[in-house]
């Protein structure tokens, strides 16, 4: 196959191509420019209605754009040759709502009765950020915006519920007016920021970040700004606990062949 010039990816089949083969586990920000990348949820059957329930009643950090039948490892509205099975760099499994493997192959899991969730990622508004100029230097140093769990509630549904997790961003005062405008387009990918400012006013210590994931960098004279985040359904899947969850590792996601403009809002 043709690799990346400069390691990266510049295609989501070229991408999807590496992880099944098996030569590429690393984060997926940064690769493929301009297409959609997606965090997944897999859940038996008798808990996807509730879960479906739960994205309804909180659209900001679970941005539903894909769900398959029941047992169906394919998403054609996704790209003609999607398996989640194999096209995800890296799965995490639960059990019960504990963490119990990282794998990246699904074959050996696969049941009849899993239904795939695709929900809609930052990524995709992170490019629109630095199109229009915006600074995201962590993407620079190969990192990914700094991730914390907050002390807002979600909305519950049925068995699922959890605390709002979200990712943070810094920006000088006139850049952060740009970000919220600018995100507030893509209410497919979160949308616009659910809070800016003292981030103890959410109950978040920028020092403590979920599961060490990204930068807690804020610059003199600038301000952080809070996005709801994907890994949001990854906790409330937790709390429902059941007896199989399979998720995308932190930073690791679906590659899809949907363009990031086709999410935006005029």
């Amino acid at each position: 196959m043709t690799y990346p010039e400069n390691d990266r990816f510049l295609t989501p089949q070229a991408l999807r191509a590496a992880i099944r083969e098996g030569t590429y586990s690393g984060y997926t920000a940064g690769h493929a420019p301009g297409y959609v990348q997606g965090n997944i949820c897999i859940l038996p059957h008798d808990y996807a209605e509730e879960f479906l329930l739960f994205c309804q009643r909180n659209p900001q950090p679970c941005p539903l754009i894909a769900r398959s039948d029941v047992g169906d490892p394919y998403l054609p509205t996704l790209g003609t040759d999607i398996d989640i099975r194999t096209d995800v760099p890296r799965y995490h499994v639960f059990e019960h709502g504990v963490l119990t493997a990282e794998v990246q192959d699904l074959r050996a899991l696969w049941r009849a009765d899993l239904v795939t969730f695709v929900l809609g990622c930052s990524f995709s508004f992170e490019e629109a950020l630095t199109d229009a100029g915006l600074p995201l230097p962590f993407l620079e140093r190969g990192e990914v915006a700094g991730v914390y769990e907050t002390t807002l509630q979600t909305e519950p549904a049925g068995r699922f519920r959890a605390s709002l997790v979200v990712t943070m961003r810094p920006f000088a005062p006139v850049d952060a007016i740009r970000a919220i405008q600018i995100t507030s387009r893509f209410p497919k990918v979160h949308g616009a920021p659910v809070h800016l400012g003292d981030p103890a006013a959410i109950g978040v210590d920028l020092n403590r970040r979920y599961r060490n994931i990204g930068s807690s960098f804020v610059g003199s004279g600038q301000i952080p700004l809070f996005w709801a985040c994907g890994l949001t359904p990854q906790l409330a899947a937790m709390h429902a606990r059941p007896p199989l969850c399979i998720t995308h590792a932190p930073s690791s996601m679906l590659v899809t062949d949907l363009r990031n403009a086709s999410l935006a809002v005029i």
